[in-house]
């Protein structure tokens, strides 16, 4: 998995316009919680999907950017939480154990 690290809030307009060239995928985790790190670890294990671009948001240390994904792609906050961005919306988010490499590709390329 190659992750991009979401470290400053200047890259959701960023993920937001690339959006309508590829799918953007943000994962939100908690580095404090074993759900979160399980999650994340699923989706490691899983085979990404090239079309896609894959966000990092450790939540502890950006709080405010992940205020500010939720206002911008008007979800509710949870963590751990993948989110789904296509023509710069959130088209898909899912959290906890419900995330799956196979629901986003699903979603992201059809």
């Amino acid at each position: 998995m190659n992750w991009i690290e979401l470290s400053a809030q200047e890259q959701l307009k960023d993920i937001s316009a690339k959006s309508y060239e590829r799918p953007q995928v943000i994962f939100k985790h908690s580095t404090r919680c074993s759900i979160s790190s399980m999650a994340k670890n699923r989706l490691e294990r899983e085979t990404d999907i090239p079309e896609a671009d894959f966000y990092y948001l450790d939540l502890i240390a950006h709080r405010d950017i992940s205020q500010q994904v939720a206002e911008d792609f008007h979800v509710h906050h949870e963590s751990p939480q993948v989110l789904l961005i296509k023509n710069g919306e959130c088209i898909y988010d899912e959290s906890h154990m419900g995330i799956s490499m196979q629901e986003i590709a699903e979603q992201a390329i059809g």
